[in-house]
This record gives C-alpha cells, sequence and structure tokens, in this order.
C-alpha cells in the first residue's frame, strides 16, 4: 500500500472527521425540514388563514386568486383574475427580466396559447430558453432578445422586436432600474395591465426610488428599484390604477384607469395595497414546472 494511501486511510478513521461528517449531514436534514416546514406554513396561510381575514377575504383583492404554475409568488393565479375581470382581447404579452422561462409571469400564458416577446439580459437564461421554448419560437408565438435594458435604450428594443403599443400584459422585474424603464417605455406602450416588481422595504407612505445609472447592477440588498408609492404615482401617472401586491411582497399590478370601473378593491392607493417583505415564505409545491418532455 502507498505511503498516500494509507495516511488518507488514516485520516477518514479519525473521530473528529467522522463527527464533522455527521455533523454536515445533520446540518443538510435540519435545512430540508426547515424548507418543509416553510412550505407547509405558506400553503396553510394562503389556502385557510387568507381568506377568513377580512383584508384578504374581499373578493375584490386579489390575494385569493394567487396560484403559480411557472410563477414564483402565486402571480399566475391573479394574473388570470385580472383578465377574467377586464378581457385580454389581444392575448399578447411581453416580459423583461424573464429569467430562463420557467419562473416568470407570462409562461403560463405562452402555455394558454398567447403570444408574445421576451427580453433577458443574461445570455445563459436566453440559450436556456430557446432550447426549452423551441415550439412556440418557430411558431412566432414567441419572440426572444438578449439584452440588458435600460431607459435610453428600451424604446429602440420595443422597435426591434415589433412590439405593438396595444398589449395586454406588461411584467418587468429587471431589479435595479426598474422604475426608470417602466417611466421612459409608458409612452409607446400601453398594456391592459401590468405587473412590476417594487421595493417593499420602503413603508407604504414613502416616495422613493433609487438614483438612475444604466451600468450599474443590483447588488443583492435593499438598496434597489423603488417604493410602492413611487409606483403607484408613476402609474397614475400615465393612467394606471394599482390594484393588488403578492403576499410576500415582491410584486405589484396595475390596470389601466379606464378599465378598472368597480372590479378592484379600492382606493387604488399604496397605503391600501402594499404587503411587507415575506420572502422567506417563498415556496414552490407539486412537482418541477415544466414546458415540455425532456
Amino acid at each position: 500500500m502507498a505511503v498516500s494511501e494509507y495516511f488518507s486511510k488514516l485520516y477518514r478513521r479519525l473521530p473528529v472527521i467522522r463527527e464533522m461528517k455527521a455533523t454536515f449531514r445533520l446540518l443538510e436534514e435540519i435545512q430540508a425540514d426547515l424548507r418543509r416546514i416553510s412550505a407547509k406554513e405558506l400553503v396553510e396561510l394562503l389556502e385557510f388563514t387568507v381568506p377568513r381575514t377580512s383584508r384578504y377575504g374581499d373578493p375584490k383583492r386579489l390575494m385569493l386568486y394567487a396560484q403559480q404554475t411557472f410563477s414564483q409568488h402565486g402571480e399566475d393565479g391573479m394574473i388570470a383574475e385580472i383578465f377574467r375581470r377586464i378581457d385580454a382581447p389581444l392575448r399578447t404579452f411581453l416580459e423583461i427580466g424573464t429569467g430562463d422561462g420557467l419562473q416568470n409571469n407570462t409562461t403560463a400564458l405562452l402555455d394558454c396559447g398567447w403570444r408574445g416577446w421576451w427580453i433577458d439580459g443574461d445570455p445563459n437564461n436566453v440559450r436556456a430558453i430557446l432550447a426549452t421554448f423551441r415550439e412556440p419560437i418557430s411558431t412566432a408565438r414567441l419572440s426572444v432578445l438578449q439584452a440588458l435594458v435600460t431607459a435610453e435604450n428600451i424604446v429602440s428594443l420595443l422597435d426591434r422586436l415589433a412590439v405593438p403599443k396595444e398589449i395586454d400584459l406588461l411584467s418587468l422585474d429587471i431589479d435595479r432600474n426598474t422604475y426608470w424603464v417602466w417611466k421612459a417605455m409608458s409612452t409607446v406602450c400601453r398594456p391592459r395591465a401590468v405587473v412590476i416588481e417594487y421595493n417593499s422595504s420602503l413603508p407604504a407612505d414613502v416616495d422613493w426610488k433609487v438614483e438612475y445609472r444604466p451600468d450599474a447592477n443590483w447588488n443583492r440588498s435593499a438598496y434597489f428599484g423603488a417604493s410602492l408609492k413611487a409606483l403607484e404615482l408613476l402609474g397614475r401617472e400615465h393612467g394606471y390604477s394599482l390594484v393588488g401586491c403578492d403576499f410576500t411582497g415582491v410584486n405589484a399590478f396595475f390596470v389601466r384607469s379606464d378599465l378598472c370601473g368597480d372590479k378592484f378593491a379600492e382606493p387604488f392607493t399604496a397605503e391600501n395595497h402594499y404587503e411587507p417583505p415575506r420572502y422567506g415564505l417563498s415556496a414552490r409545491s407539486g412537482h418541477p414546472a415544466a414546458f415540455r418532455d425532456g
């Protein structure tokens, strides 16, 4: 037996090494248990507790309809409910910040026969999309563009994709500069509904947005995007009403004001619809998302 092999076996037999390995296995088991507990609590909260509260039990609010197929925080069900109320005559969408396509806000619509446009800045995500979504791309139901979106280039990117001004849904999630991109595109893109990420670290009555820097990326801190109040005011300026937020405090939902009528919970303010950050409650139940076999 080689000397190195002998010492390697001796090393593995040392009690402290065995104890460390056992500790790591125990920590992995604890982490798995915590994930299961978090998922269980979220299901109980959304399915049993939420409908029984005066705030969330209001049928005009969107929370009752949260459900996820491809979305991350129940947006699929809330989007479906919005269009049940206001209709979607064009069945078209634009999503900016799509990820790999298996956890976003418009794949469920694509799966139901809608047509749309996806933009993402990560070339790895775009390669994954091209591999997974070949059929809708080949039939021109889905156009995909890899680009880092800024307030300066968003209009030209939409022109390049030939996105019409009138569409049914815009979903916008690019982390840091989300507010400024929505502002820049608001005159050339008039969706019936908008889903947009907000910074729930800010209180409901605070009008705040990150200073605009087109070359800056999110540093994974609470310094990003805009408060719900800032987005409420921007939306109102361009003819949109804030009609809800998801429970985890990630996305805000807007509907074009001329379509709202009495279909949603008023007042359409951040104070009424704000949800605090509950990021730890994010959990996907059921089987992993997939768009096709293989």
